[in-house]
């Protein structure tokens, strides 16, 4: 049997990011350019990510300083299309919204053998439904201990992949299958995400978020313990910012507003970034020799890998 449930696994990611505030956690920043806050007065994690990619900027940090100049000559070539020795902001931005969409089409690759069981290269609602829960099914979830949160989680799966079926004969391609997988990066599914954020957060089921609901989604106080200044900041975020019909709740509009901040070209902005810190002499491109001298900052970004640190011969632009 495959458990792998989509809003799971993206539970798992955003437990994976640094111990930040959650409203940084919680905020989709598109196509997963790093789970790690980008602020370089701490490090350069979130530039290793957007350069190097995710899985690929562990193995990096491993390499011998020769081994790293030689994979990262590798990755200028792929990047520099072309191939005038100079790395300009399109070719940089071009690059990182590549891995982007290597980093998702991988991901579903992965997972979709596990689910189109009968090999027609869709996936049934029934398919993907039997295959996560099926062991359980039939007794109605009666040999889970927690059998509530099994019905839940299983209603929400369903609901989520009648949105992503945009046809609705209950089959869904490999694209709909992406959605389903990734709604945060599909229009039309961004209700689907702010509901599940909503139901997250809402512990007494009001349909709204208050107060004390936000902060106990991103903070639990221990025994004895002060309330971090953090904290205390996220208190007046919720009222200065987040309510901003200041009735003392967060609806959905308001969610919205939260988690998914309008169409901010990450993959833009860290290129922007990139070039601004790697760029010596200032001439807006970069080459070969400024990154190498720069290496600490790529070897904490998302350019070299959303498939790679590990560059492919096939892995063409």
């Amino acid at each position: 049997m495959v458990l792998l449930r989509p809003l799971a696994v993206l539970c798992v990611l955003v437990a994976a990011a640094l111990a930040v505030p959650a409203q940084e956690k919680r905020v989709h920043h598109q196509a997963h350019l790093s789970d790690h806050v980008h602020d370089d007065a701490h490090g350069f994690e979130y530039d290793h990510e957007a350069f190097l990619g995710k899985e690929e900027a562990k193995t990096f940090d491993q390499l011998t300083p020769e081994e790293s100049k030689e994979r990262l000559a590798k990755i200028v070539g792929r990047i520099d299309t072309d191939k005038d020795g100079y790395i300009t902001h399109t070719e940089l931005h071009y690059w990182i919204k590549h891995r982007q969409r290597r980093y998702i089409e991988e991901n579903v690759n992965k997972h979709w053998k596990d689910y189109d069981k009968n090999q027609d290269d869709k996936i049934a609602w029934e398919e993907y439904k039997n295959t996560t829960y099926g062991y359980y099914l039939g007794e109605e979830f009666d040999d889970v201990e927690d059998k509530d949160t099994y019905k839940a989680m299983l209603t929400r799966d369903q609901r989520r992949f009648k949105n992503a079926d945009r046809d609705g004969d209950g089959i869904a391609t490999r694209e709909e299958f992406t959605a389903f997988l990734h709604p945060e990066e599909f229009d039309y599914m961004k209700d689907v995400v702010v509901q599940e954020t909503v139901e997250d957060i809402d512990k007494n089921g009001d349909g709204k978020i208050d107060l004390n609901e936000y902060i106990g989604d991103m903070y639990t106080a221990e025994p004895g313990e002060n309330e971090p200044e953090w904290v205390q900041t996220e208190r007046k975020q919720f009222s200065d910012f987040r309510d901003t019909n200041k009735d003392g709740y967060l609806d959905a509009s308001e969610v919205a507003h939260w988690i998914l901040p309008g169409e901010v070209d990450h993959a833009d902005n860290e290129a922007k970034h990139l070039i601004h810190e790697t760029d010596t002499d200032k001439d807006g491109q970069l080459t070969l020799s400024e990154l190498l001298d720069k290496i600490d900052v790529i070897k904490s970004s998302t350019i070299t890998d959303y498939g790679g640190m590990r560059v492919d011969d096939h892995d063409e632009l």
